[in-house]
This record gives structure tokens, C-alpha cells and sequence, in this order.
């Protein structure tokens, strides 16, 4: 018989608050004991890193874990009745999952490899990250990559409706957090809160989110943070595997089906993954929320080919979205939006239909990559990364040739990356890389509308470098990256119709500086400051029309010096005041945890020049319909915050976990709040390990109540009747200002469980249980229409 042990090597500051100890070797090692010939799950068996007493024993379904091991070569024993005792072990670092295998009828094992997989990314080791793992990622499969990242402390989203979600991490969305697709910056149009990243979770392996400024490791806009998602490993000598998943849900009466193969060899490997998910209308407590259904389609493969020093690896991926919008956003009339505002109830509601009219949004996103690995020496390597990405983006408003976009737009990326990581070089550890970018946005005709943006090319060459130093159990990590971008935008004034050409070119350093004290073998502070910078993004400068329910105009199009407003023409940047926008990040993590309790805080001040953000002005009396008009602003901008979690094992089977996020924030231009930041959010986990039950061999509770207050830092508010009949005297100089007033607090309870039973795993989940009705605060639709109710999911996961 063999035995096949799958090893993670993670280092516990991530998603693993929750399970880490932060001890000076402050790695850990889990995986799950199965005999290779049944699959079923060893229990009992008893893991130990030899010549330590570092042990654990398996539990009912085969899984352990062992903390505070160290990052070097460690031999594990691994012994149960009736099986041969594995004495052995040769680390032996590759991308991806760790695998090893043992055969009853051998009593010495020639040769086990693990292959392990870090979570920390080099070059972030000071940084406050986390990261989520397969299964916390598809324990709801139809969610969107921003909702899945949620459950982070410190880390939310802001939505327009129930499809089109964004992250945010401690306050900042867009554009000012990088997302990494594979390796590559996720090329999408990230320019308005109704465009999100194009990502099928069921296709991903692990998520990493980073709390800190990035941008030296990963590039200009990780102002505030990085998302990095990373697809299923290519992993060698790993026997061939298929899992088929499907899952239900009542509240938009929708579904999810999901299949994954893969195999590997002694010189290569692949997968495969697909999915296809189909939602209907949303329901809130009270009434159905009409045109809110989804279509989404999605493929992924990769393969690898090994030699002794080379790694050769290729992957595709295509996604393909078709995202309602509410019905009731877009009213008919001036008299019907200001009903709509005031109405509890959304003006148009109509029976469940899986219809998806008008408004709504297509994408098409495809991705390739290539990368080649040249590991030249064991504790040196060069990479080189070369990546294509085409989007296509229709938006479709209600007007009279319905069938035709408003919106209709190619986005075409090259990314090209070299990276070396040298030698060891006097105590240094690190590397050098070398980045070209270029992206091509293009217009396609036909829409019968003046394009939203202009058409435009941007073209980045950047050089960076991060460096670590260990001193004693301590690591002091620096960085430095240098920016040149170029960008060249053609377009048509939309009122004079004359063709416009700007081209500018910004250049920038940012730095980093980071360092992790390990105070005692049970706590450790880490402190990081770094900064980044962005340049406003072209809807930011030259937007003009209709977006969703609103009408922008960008910075370049409608404010002028003096506090008034001109949309007759276009300021060339160099003749405007427009500048950088440029992050100073300062991010503080403390962890302590002994056997029974680990509490986690960061604390972060984010001081931005040239905080680019959205505020309303008016009413836009289109002849389509009206619509709430918003423009361009430009003020520095100052974020303070705190995360704190804590986690607290009552007993063998029951844990509870407790978390906190409080941001302020504020205009220091003007000495005002900010429009749309997150509120305090608070919550609280319990866990119930249920073990063997009936016919389950694992079974878990998990009951998760959370409190989101009222955003008490919201800017006053102004009627939207009293902009209709002009009472209200509103200019670009005038105070920040909402529509409606913030949302009250609210109240939700979610309850899960989650089983085993042999080789299937499912889960029920309840999310909202008791139908609270609410409206969030980031969610744009909060001006005509409640939250989503109640929604039970079902999820199916058979392994073969």
C-alpha cells in the first residue's frame, strides 16, 4: 500500500492568524495521511519531526498539523498500525503542493520528496498578508473573487448590485490595488466601481491578500495592497486526479457546476479546470430585485515540462460574463429618480425571471503566459515571464437601440517580466528585475454614442530590486523601484466634436522598508514603510456620459481654477494642476499566540497626495432618463486604521474567533470626510468540530454573527430634490456631500456546516439567516433598493 501525504509549508502571519505560532521558526507543516490504494483518510496515525518533540497525530479524517517548525531540511517519522514507518525526508522546494508516497511492502524508503509550497511571496516577508486556502475559497463557489476576500479583517468590498463586487483593503479600491492573475497584473478595465476583476474562483488554488504598499515587489498602483491569486500547481509525480463539484443556491434559485483533472510525471505535468455558473433574480427580504441574474462561463489549463535545472510552464484562461444590473437604477424621469431615492420600495419590481436585459454588462477576458525557470544554482535562479491579455467590455444602458452597447471596448496587454534571484551575497538575499508593460484600450464603432474614454496606449519600462538581510532570528527587508509611463490618448470632444490628442510621461522611485522582530519564542512585530504611486486613470481624467446610473466628468473636462465648470473643451494635462497620486504607507503587525489563544493587530497610516476620488454635483436631464452627475476631485487624503483578531480555543472541539476593523479617514485639503469608506465592522466565529457523526466521518459547525455600523464619518447630506429645483447653491469649491443619508447599522447571522462522507464533501450554508433587511453603505444601489435576503447553498464535492 502507499501512503500519500500532501505538505503546505506556511508561514503564519497569513490566514493563518488564526492557526500560527510566531516563534522565531514560525513555519508549519500539515497535510493529510490516505492510503494511496483506497483514498480513504489514515486516522490516528502519528506524525513527528525527528529528534524534536514537535508531533501530531491525525484526526478522523486524516489531517494534522504541526507548528513552529523552521524553513530548513527536517526528516519527519510517520507511523500507524499496520503500516510501515516512514523515516525519512529531503526538502526539496518547488512550486506548488507537497507530495510523497510510501509503499507497505518496502521497509526503508529509498526517496521522498516534498515539494513545498511558501505563502510567503518574496520580497513581502515585513508585510501583513494572508492567505485563504481551496477550501475556504469554494466553500460558496458562485461568490465573486472580491466577496471571498471579505472575510478578511481589514479587507471588504464595494459593489454596484449583487454581480459586480471590488475589493478594498483599508479603504482604497480600483486602481489602487494591484491584482495579480498567475503572475501577471490582471488587465481589465479598472476605471469605475462597475467594472471587477474577471476571476473564476472556482479556478484557484490559494489567494494572498497583502495589507501594505506593494509597489516596489509588484508595481505601480498597490497603493494600498495586493491580491495575488494563483491557479491549481503543476505538480510532478503526482498521480492522475479529477474532482467534480456542484452547488445550489435559493436566493436567485442558481448554480454552479465545476470540474478539475491533472496528472504529473517524472518531467511534466497539467490540469485542467472549467465552470459555469447561472443566477436569477435576486430576492431582498421584502420585494425580488428585477434584472440581477448572472451568466458566467470559464476554462483554464496549464502544463509544465522539467529538466534538471529548467522549468518550462504555459497556461490560458477565458472567462465570460453576462452581469444584470438592477432594473430600478435607471428611472425614466427626473420625478421618477427622485421617487426612486425615496422610495423603500425599488419603482420597478417585476416576478423571478433568469432574464438578463437591459442594463447590463458582457466581458470576455482571456489571458496566456508563459514562464521559463532556470535554476542555475541551488540558492539562485532567473525567471522570465511573458504574458498576453485581451478584454472585451459591452455595457448596455436602457435607450432605444437597446441592442447596441453604450459602451464597447478592446483592452489589449503585453507584460513582460525577467527576475533573478541571486546568490547569497555577504548575509544579502534577494533579487533584481526588469518589467515592460504595454496596453492598448481601442473604441470599437457602432455603439451610436460618443465614447465614455478616449482611446489610448500606455507603455511602462520599470527596474527594481528587494533585498533581505537576516540578523540573528530577526530579517530586515529593502527595496527600491524606479518607473518611467508613457501615455498617448486620442479622443473627440463631446461637445464640439473636434479629435483631441494628449500624450504625457510620469517618472517615479518608490521605496520600501521593513523589518520583523521576533520578541520572544510566542510574539513577533513587524513594521513596514512603503510607498507607491499611479497615475490617474484615463476615465479619472477624460471621462465624459453616461456610467451606469450616474453621469461622470473627468479632471481634465469640467473643473477649472476658480471653482466653476466648462465641458467645451479638453486641458492638456501639462496645462493642468493633475498630478501623481503618491502613497505613504506606514503598517505596524503585532502577533502573539501560546497554545490556547493568538491575537493579530495591524495598524496602518496611509497619507495620499493627489487622492483622485468621485463626488456628486447635480441632476443630468438626459433624454434617455435622468441621471445623478458626479465629477472629478483632487485633495490629499490621510487613512488611519486597526484590524485586530483574536482566536481562543475552548476546548479540543470548540474554538471562537473574534475580529475588528475600524478605518478613519478624511480630506486634509479641505478638512472634510470622505465620501463612500468602509464603517466599523465587527464579528464573531464559533466552531464546533463535530468529528464522526452518523454516517459522516468529519463533520464541522461554524455560526459566524457580524455587526456593521452606521458609517458615523459620512459627509452631509443634500436632497436630490432640492438639486432638482435649485435650493441647493452646489459649485466644484462646495463641501463633500451625499445624496442620502448613511444607512442605519446592521445585524447579520450566517450559519455553515460543513461534512465528509468518504469521498464526497459538502457544505450547507445560510447566509443572512434571519432575513434582516439592510442597505450597505458601499453599495452604490443602496439609493434604490434594498440587500439581498436569505440564501441557502448547497455544495457537492466528489474526488476520484
Amino acid at each position: 500500500m502507499k501512503i500519500r501525504i500532501p505538505l503546505y509549508l506556511c508561514f503564519c502571519i497569513s490566514a493563518a492568524p488564526l492557526l500560527s505560532q510566531n516563534k522565531p521558526c514560525d513555519c508549519c507543516v500539515s497535510g493529510e495521511v490516505l492510503d494511496a490504494n483506497t483514498k480513504e483518510p489514515i486516522p490516528f496515525a502519528t506524525v513527528q519531526v525527528q529528534n524534536t518533540e514537535k508531533y501530531a497525530q491525525t484526526t478522523i479524517d486524516g489531517n494534522f498539523i504541526i507548528n513552529g517548525i523552521c524553513p530548513d531540511n527536517y526528516t519527519l517519522v510517520i507511523s500507524c498500525l499496520g503500516y510501515s514507518e516512514a523515516i525519512h525526508g529531503h526538502h526539496h522546494e518547488q512550486d506548488g503542493r507537497a507530495h510523497f508516497y510510501l509503499t507497505k511492502d518496502i521497509t526503508g524508503l529509498d526517496e521522498v520528496t516534498l515539494q513545498v509550497a511558501r505563502n510567503k511571496e518574496k520580497g513581502t516577508e515585513t508585510m501583513a498578508q494572508t492567505t485563504l486556502g481551496k477550501e475556504e475559497i469554494k466553500s460558496n463557489p458562485t461568490q465573486t473573487l472580491a466577496a471571498s476576500i471579505a472575510q478578511i479583517e481589514g479587507v471588504t468590498f464595494a459593489s454596484t448590485g449583487t454581480n459586480v463586487q471590488l475589493p478594498i483593503i483599508h479603504g482604497l479600491s480600483g486602481n489602487r490595488i494591484l491584482v495579480l492573475n498567475n503572475g501577471l497584473k490582471h488587465a481589465f478595465q479598472n476605471w469605475g466601481s462597475e467594472h471587477a476583476p474577471e476571476i473564476d474562483i472556482n479556478a484557484l488554488n490559494n489567494i494572498t491578500v497583502i495589507k501594505g504598499a506593494g509597489g516596489v515587489r509588484f508595481g505601480p498602483e498597490a497603493l494600498s495592497g495586493v491580491i495575488l491569486t494563483a491557479p491549481n500547481p503543476l505538480l510532478l509525480n503526482n498521480p492522475f486526479y479529477t474532482n467534480v463539484s456542484m452547488g445550489f443556491q435559493t436566493n436567485g434559485r442558481g448554480g454552479n457546476t465545476n470540474f478539475e483533472i491533472g496528472n504529473g510525471t517524472e518531467k511534466w505535468s497539467y490540469f485542467l479546470n472549467g465552470s459555469y455558473t447561472k443566477i436569477g433574480d435576486r430576492k431582498a427580504p421584502a420585494y425580488n430585485l428585477t434584472n440581477t441574474g448572472k451568466i458566467e462561463g470559464a476554462f483554464s489549463l496549464g502544463t509544465r515540462y522539467h529538466l534538471d535545472t529548467w522549468d518550462f510552464k504555459a497556461y490560458y484562461s477565458f472567462i465570460d460574463q453576462n452581469l444584470g444590473l438592477l432594473r430600478a437604477s435607471f428611472p425614466s424621469s427626473t420625478n421618477a429618480l427622485i421617487r426612486a431615492f425615496n422610495s423603500p420600495v425599488p419603482v420597478i419590481t417585476e416576478p423571478f425571471s433568469y432574464d438578463i436585459s437591459d442594463p447590463n454588462e458582457t466581458t470576455q477576458h482571456h489571458l496566456g503566459k508563459v514562464e521559463i525557470d532556470w535554476r542555475y544554482a541551488d540558492d539562485a535562479k532567473l525567471t522570465f515571464r511573458a504574458g498576453v491579455q485581451f478584454n472585451n467590455r459591452q455595457e448596455f444602458a436602457v435607450r432605444r437601440n437597446e441592442d447596441r452597447p453604450i459602451i464597447d471596448l478592446d483592452l489589449l496587454t503585453f507584460d513582460y517580466q525577467l527576475e533573478w534571484e541571486h546568490p547569497t551575497w555577504n548575509g544579502l538575499d534577494g533579487f533584481i528585475g526588469l518589467q515592460y508593460f504595454n496596453q492598448n484600450n481601442d473604441n470599437n464603432p457602432g455603439t451610436f454614442a460618443v465614447p465614455f474614454i478616449p482611446n489610448y496606449n500606455t507603455e511602462r519600462f520599470s527596474l527594481f530590486a528587494v533585498e533581505k538581510v537576516t540578523l540573528g532570528n530577526n530579517t530586515l527587508e529593502a527595496g527600491v523601484r524606479f518607473d518611467v509611463e508613457t501615455n498617448d490618448v486620442r479622443g473627440e470632444n463631446n461637445t464640439t466634436r473636434e479629435i483631441f490628442r494628449d500624450r504625457y510621461t510620469f517618472s517615479n522611485f518608490t521605496a520600501s522598508l521593513g523589518y520583523q522582530w521576533n520578541l520572544d519564542n510566542i510574539s513577533s512585530f513587524k513594521t513596514n514603510l512603503g510607498s507607491a504611486f499611479r497615475t490617474p486613470n484615463t476615465a479619472e481624467l477624460f471621462g465624459f456620459g453616461q456610467q451606469g446610473f450616474f453621469t461622470t466628468y473627468g479632471l481634465l473636462r469640467f473643473s477649472d481654477a476658480n471653482g466653476g465648470s466648462r465641458t467645451s473643451r479638453v486641458i492638456p494635462l501639462e496645462e493642468s494642476d493633475v498630478g501623481l497620486e503618491k502613497s505613504y504607507k506606514l503598517t505596524n503587525e503585532f502577533k502573539t499566540s501560546n497554545t490556547t489563544n493568538a491575537h493579530a493587530i495591524t495598524g496602518y497610516i496611509n497619507y495620499i497626495e493627489n487622492f483622485v476620488f468621485q463626488r456628486p454635483i447635480g441632476i443630468n436631464k438626459r433624454f434617455r432618463g435622468p441621471t445623478v452627475t458626479f465629477f472629478v476631485d483632487q485633495q490629499d487624503a490621510l487613512f488611519l486604521g486597526l484590524d485586530y483578531t483574536w482566536k481562543k480555543e475552548l476546548t479540543e472541539h470548540f474554538s471562537t474567533t473574534y475580529g475588528l476593523s475600524y478605518l478613519w479617514s478624511k480630506n486634509i485639503g479641505k478638512n472634510e470626510p470622505l465620501i463612500n469608506q468602509p464603517p466599523i465592522t465587527t464579528n464573531l466565529q464559533l466552531e464546533w468540530k463535530q468529528g464522526n457523526f452518523w454516517v459522516f466521518e468529519a463533520s464541522k459547525w461554524i455560526l459566524r454573527p457580524s455587526y456593521t455600523f452606521k458609517q458615523f464619518q459620512a459627509p452631509r447630506t443634500i436632497p436630490i430634490e432640492t438639486i432638482d429645483d435649485g435650493s441647493a447653491n452646489i459649485t466644484t469649491a462646495s463641501e463633500i456631500f451625499d445624496l442620502l443619508d448613511a444607512p442605519d447599522g446592521y445585524f447579520l447571522l450566517d450559519l455553515s456546516w460543513n461534512y465528509q462522507c468518504k469521498k464526497i464533501r459538502g457544505s450547507i450554508t445560510a447566509k443572512n439567516l434571519l432575513n434582516t433587511r439592510y442597505r450597505d453603505y458601499l453599495n452604490e444601489l443602496r439609493y434604490f433598493a434594498d440587500d439581498v435576503g436569505t440564501n441557502i447553498l448547497f455544495t457537492l464535492n466528489y474526488s476520484f
